[in-house]
């Protein structure tokens, strides 16, 4: 509801907290046990288990029925928005229409992941990522506007936390006709949810009453249902906590009050949601007090998965694109692909394209059959996916030339076919900040890879563990270390007859590169050992060092990947040839970022940065700015997010 009279602000109550409360927030939030094997997190302790990927896992017959039934009829919608123009509609008018909406939600594609006991079709996340793929590739704000409403929205937290009455309550009407959202993020709270300031106050036993301001709701604008994380205050018989809630968009107090425009996916739904004495009743909470954050995280194991799927999508378009084009355009008397300097950007596009293909098919084959923790996998599949697609895209608009950085509208009005590499590249920015920007994700995914010392060292470095804790955890650590450390001075990666199996006769040698992975993944756990000898408690501050290690893991998980889809498609007699030869590429590339990753570890500019920053901050360097005008005004940089009633018109425009 909106009030109609402007209304005094009231102070927001913003928890104060130092940084070490914070990470202790965040770690309660994260899986705490690994019950099942991870080839992630053993590769980052250097061990190669390629026993885990190898031979490569494969969906079952009726799975695959189902999923490419699916597919050919996303496809024939997908080629009708292409038809009328509204793939183009959507990023001139930045709207997806109704009746677009109406469309997909006759087709199923509300209920992919969801069960078909409860109305979905019950795709697996293979082929639910291969359709968002598809989807995403016409219109990138149609892939986001079903990735956050069932990677992330009611269905997926209700799968794995909601109660029978739950289930039966919200996912037949996500299936079929309810879009929801995730509310997390508020205007002054992103990666940091221990200063989460909106509130979920117990009134009564029966009811929470919900007060505070969301920013960046994706879906929010049009959502039927809502997953909003408030805090409830700690008392008597309340545990308190982040606690996650099922709420309906409609309710009374609840104003979606300006939607969002960015510089890509245009017809995004994304607004500031305020709650005003919002009445949500407490069989609407998922899980218990306390547990949002938990609820939230364990969510993004699989739903991050969805994001780097559109980057493949987006490669393969890339490719495409760059090989009509490069193919036809001449410069001195030849295509522009024979000129070195442009094959090596398609050569680049097409190795990647199959890697990212490779490391997202794996992992949503590894969720699928539930054998192992991919909670790294996907972590390093959204991580990876989203920066290589990024430069995949800027190197299409390179080889474009002038046309890559003209909009499709321009391209046609003077003729010319209505190619929108720009736009392409617009959207695709924003992966590197959704779900966990890429600086988020390099500490989650090195947290989870430096685990097992924590486990058994981490109280040495604890400032605030007492002597005798200490002593126990140095003789954990020494009996730890004593059988670990020989383990990486040698392994299979030094004996030349080692995974011949990858070699097969005419066909490139993809054995050496798993050797290489192999002695690489011994090489980084040794490095992170010394990094962690070396700066102990200040380890959590070395964020540069961390993010070279996470992306040395990224690239050898992606080496690993390749390598194994290469061997699949030979085996199964489907371009073996051509993707031993896309994996080869992939993996020499991948070598020489990894040599200079490992390179950077020691020497580096981390120090010198450190003091340039103190500079800037303390304004020594201010005279560096003259010369220029700001037009961004003097205005706040966060918005007020006082509770209280709304002044605002509410925008919410549910698609019916």
């Amino acid at each position: 509801m909106s009030a109609t009279q402007p209304v005094q602000p009231v102070q927001p109550v913003q928890p104060k907290v130092t940084e070490r409360e914070a990470r202790r927030v965040a770690e309660a939030a994260r899986e705490q046990d690994w019950r099942k094997p991870s080839f992630a997190k053993e590769l980052f302790l250097g061990r190669f288990r390629i026993d885990l990927i190898h031979p490569h896992p494969l969906p079952a017959d009726e799975d695959v029925r189902r999923g490419e039934a699916f597919l050919a009829r996303m496809r024939e919608f997908c080629e009708a928005m292409l038809a009328d123009g509204t793939a183009a509609r959507i990023e001139r008018e930045a709207r997806i229409p109704d009746e677009t909406v109406r469309g997909l939600k006759e087709l199923g594609a509300l209920g992919m992941k969801i069960d078909p006991q409860y109305g979905g079709l019950g795709l697996t996340q293979v082929y639910y990522n291969k359709a968002l793929a598809l989807v995403g590739s016409v219109s990138p704000a149609i892939g986001a506007l079903l990735s956050a409403h069932q990677s992330i929205g009611v269905p997926q937290p209700l799968k794995m936390f909601g109660t029978r009455e739950q289930k039966d309550a919200y996912l037949p009407r996500c299936a079929t006709t309810a879009i929801s959202a995730f509310l997390l993020t508020e205007p002054d709270v992103g990666s940091d949810p221990a200063r989460l300031a909106t509130t979920a106050v117990p009134d009564g036993e029966d009811v929470y009453v919900l007060d505070g301001v969301k920013l960046w709701t994706t879906n929010g604008v049009v959502a039927d249902l809502l997953v909003v994380m408030a805090r409830v205050p700690k008392s008597e018989n309340h545990r308190g906590g982040i606690t996650a809630f099922v709420v309906e968009a409609d309710s009374p107090g609840i104003t979606v009050e300006h939607r969002n425009a960015f510089m890509g996916l245009r017809g995004l739904e994304n607004g500031v949601t305020r709650f005003h004495g919002v009445r949500v009743p407490a069989a609407q909470r998922i899980g218990a007090e306390g547990a949002g954050l938990k609820i939230a995280l364990t969510t993004l194991n699989t739903g991050r998965l969805s994001l780097p799927a559109m980057c493949v999508g987006a490669g393969k378009w890339c490719l495409k694109i760059a090989r009509e084009w490069s193919g036809v355009r001449e410069q001195w008397g030849r295509p522009v692909a024979r000129h070195e300097a442009v094959g090596a950007k398609i050569s680049f596009i097409a190795a990647t394209t199959f890697a990212l293909e490779a490391v997202v098919d794996l992992a949503s084959q590894m969720a699928d059959e539930d054998r192992n923790d991919i909670r790294i996998e996907a972590a390093l599949a959204k991580l990876y996916g989203s920066e290589m697609a990024c430069l995949m895209a800027d190197e299409l608009v390179q080889i474009r030339g002038g046309r890559g950085f003209e909009t499709a509208e321009s391209l046609a009005a003077r003729g010319e076919r209505a190619v929108p590499a720009e736009q392409m590249l617009r959207d695709l920015r924003i992966n590197r900040i959704f779900e966990g920007s890429t600086e988020i994700m390099h500490l989650l995914i090195a947290r989870e890879a430096v685990d097992a010392h924590l486990a058994v060292a981490g109280d040495i470095i604890d400032p605030e563990k007492d002597l005798g804790d200490k002593a126990r955890a140095g003789a954990r650590a020494a009996g730890f270390y004593a059988r670990w450390l020989p383990q990486l001075a040698t392994g299979a990666g030094q004996l030349p007859g080692t995974y011949r199996a990858f070699h097969p006769p005419g066909h490139p040698d993809l054995a050496t590169h798993l050797r290489y992975v192999e002695r690489c993944s011994r090489k980084l756990a040794r490095s992170t050992f010394w990094a962690m000898s070396r700066w102990q408690g200040r380890m959590e501050t070395k964020q540069n060092f961390l993010g070279r290690i996470v992306d040395i893991g990224a690239e050898l998980f992606a080496m690993s990947a390749a390598c194994v889809r290469a061997e699949h498609l030979r085996a199964a007699d489907e371009h073996g040839r051509e993707a031993y030869q896309l994996a080869d590429a992939f993996c020499r590339q991948s070598r020489i970022r990894v040599e200079e990753l490992f390179g950077r570890l020691w020497s580096n500019t981390d120090d010198l940065d450190r003091k340039v920053v103190e500079g800037v901050l303390g304004g020594a360097y201010t005279w560096l700015e003259e010369g220029v005008l700001d037009p961004s005004g003097d205005g706040p940089w966060i918005a007020d997010a006082a509770p209280g009633p709304s002044v605002h018109e509410n925008v919410h425009r549910p698609l019916r």
